[in-house]
C-alpha cells in the first residue's frame, strides 16, 4: 500500500473573518487630515524657504554693491581709531590702515547678512508653526463631514440602521457622498426589515406543518395494532420529519445570528461549554468518545443562548466527526491577550487544510457539497462562524496532525 503523502499541519489564512493588526502607535496613522496638513504647511515652507533664499541674495548683493570703502588714507598723520575696528590703533602706515579698513567693512557685511539669515529663519519658523497648525484646522474644518459619515457608518454597523448622515451646507462632493449614502442605508433599512418579517412569517409556517406532521405520526405509531411496516415506514417518516424541523431551526437561527447582538449581558464562556458538553456526553458516552479539557473563567458580554450554540455545534461536530475507536474531544476555555478563548480539538479523519474553507459553508461537508449524511444538515459551522461575527468575534479551524480539527473562537471581553 502506498505511503500517504504528507499533509500540511496549518490552513492556509481564513478568508471568512479578516482581521487588520492594530497599529503600534494609532495617532501615527497617516489619515487624510494629516496629509493635507502637511501639505499645506510642507507648500508654505517650500515658499517660504525659496522666499529667504532670494531675500538673502539681494540682501548680499546690495551690501556688496552700495556699502563698498569710498575713501582712503593719506598723509603721515596715523592717528586713527574706532572702536568697531580696533587693529586701526596698531597701523604703521597708511596702506596697512586701508587694508584694515576694507577687512573691517567686509566683516561688518558679513555680519549683517548673518544677523539676517538668523532673524528670518527664526521668522520663518514661526511662521511654518503658524502655517502648520492653520491648516491642521481647516483640513479638520473640509473634512468635518467625512467624520460625520464615519460615526453614522459605526453606528450601522452596531445594527443601527435609522441614523442618517443629513448632511446640510454647500451642494459639493462631500455632500453628495453624504446623500449617497443615506439612500443606501434606506435600502438597506428595507431590506433587512424584509428579511426579519420573511424569518417571523417563515418561522411559522414552515414550523406549523412540521409539528402537525410529527404529531400525526406519533399518534400512528402509538396504536399497538398496527402492522409492522407501518411501524417502520413511521418511524422512517418520523425521522425525515426530525431532520426537516433541524433545518428549518438551523436555517432561520443562521438568518437572526448574522446581525450585531443589541442586548448584551455577562455570559462565562466556562458555563456555556459545561452545559453543551452535558448535553452532548450520552451521545459521546454511545459512541465510546472521551470529552476531557479544562473550562477556566471568561466572561465576555453577549447571548448566552447563541453562544451556547456555538459550544454545542461544535462539540457535537467533534463527537459525530470522530474515529471510531479511542476517540477523544478535548474543550478548554481561557483568556488569553485580552480576549475570551473557545477551543474544541479532536480526534477524527485527516482534513486537508485546502478544504478548511468549505466547512464553513451552508451544505458542505468533508469531500461532500451537498447534504447526505446522517450527522446533521450542514449548519453548524456556519452557524457558529455567524454568531461569532455578531458578537465581535471570530473562528478559525486549523487540521490536527494525525487527524481531527481544532475549532478556536475568540470573542472580545
Amino acid at each position: 500500500m502506498a505511503a500517504t503523502p504528507a499533509l500540511p499541519t496549518a490552513p492556509p489564512k481564513p478568508t471568512w473573518d479578516p482581521r487588520k493588526p492594530e497599529p503600534p502607535f494609532p495617532w501615527l496613522r497617516p489619515t487624510i487630515r494629516i496629509r493635507l496638513t502637511l501639505l499645506y504647511g510642507g507648500m508654505f515652507l517650500i515658499a517660504g524657504i525659496l522666499l529667504l533664499s532670494i531675500i538673502y541674495l539681494l540682501a548680499a548683493q546690495a551690501l556688496h554693491e552700495g556699502s563698498g570703502q569710498s575713501f582712503s588714507v593719506s598723509g603721515t598723520n596715523l592717528g586713527i581709531t574706532s572702536s568697531t575696528c580696533p587693529q586701526l590703533g596698531r597701523a604703521t602706515s597708511n596702506n596697512e590702515i586701508n587694508s584694515i579698513l576694507e577687512s573691517c567693512d567686509a566683516v561688518k557685511r558679513q555680519h549683517a547678512l548673518d544677523d539676517l539669515l538668523s532673524r528670518s529663519l527664526l521668522a520663518l519658523l514661526g511662521l511654518a508653526v503658524i502655517a502648520f497648525a492653520f491648516g491642521y484646522a481647516m483640513a479638520g474644518r473640509v473634512l468635518s463631514p467625512l467624520g460625520r459619515i464615519t460615526r453614522t457608518a459605526r453606528a450601522v454597523a452596531g445594527s443601527d440602521l435609522s441614523r442618517r448622515i443629513e448632511l446640510d451646507g454647500p451642494d459639493d462632493e462631500l455632500k453628495e457622498l453624504a446623500d449617497t449614502f443615506d439612500d443606501m442605508l434606506e435600502r438597506l433599512q428595507r431590506a433587512f426589515t424584509a428579511q426579519q418579517r420573511f424569518v417571523g412569517n417563515a418561522s411559522h409556517e414552515l414550523r406549523t406543518p412540521l409539528a402537525i406532521n410529527r404529531t400525526l405520526l406519533e399518534v400512528h405509531l402509538s396504536d399497538p395494532g398496527a402492522p409492522v411496516e407501518l411501524q417502520q415506514l413511521g418511524k422512517t417518516l418520523l425521522a425525515t420529519n426530525e431532520r426537516s424541523e433541524q433545518l428549518v431551526e438551523g436555517l432561520l437561527l443562521l438568518a437572526r445570528s448574522d446581525n450585531q447582538i443589541v442586548e448584551r449581558k455577562p455570559v462565562d464562556l466556562a458555563e456555556v461549554a459545561e452545559q453543551a458538553v452535558d448535553q452532548v456526553l450520552s451521545e459521546a458516552d454511545a459512541k465510546g468518545v472521551v470529552i476531557r479539557g479544562e473550562q477556566k473563567p471568561a466572561v465576555v458580554q453577549g447571548n448566552g443562548v447563541l453562544l451556547e450554540r456555538i459550544a454545542l455545534n461544535l462539540v457535537q461536530n467533534a463527537v459525530r466527526y470522530n474515529v471510531p475507536k479511542d476517540g477523544w474531544v478535548e474543550v478548554t476555555t481561557e483568556v488569553q491577550h485580552g480576549q475570551a478563548v473557545l477551543v474544541v480539538s479532536n480526534t477524527g479523519p485527516v482534513v486537508p487544510a485546502y478544504e478548511i474553507d468549505n466547512l464553513f459553508e451552508p451544505f458542505r461537508r468533508l469531500r461532500t457539497e451537498r447534504t447526505g449524511s446522517d450527522k446533521g444538515v450542514g449548519l453548524g459551522l456556519s452557524i457558529a462562524r455567524s454568531v461569532a461575527r455578531a458578537h465581535g468575534g471570530h473562528i478559525s479551524a486549523q487540521p490536527r496532525e494525525g487527524g481531527g480539527l481544532v475549532m478556536r473562537v475568540t470573542l472580545p471581553i
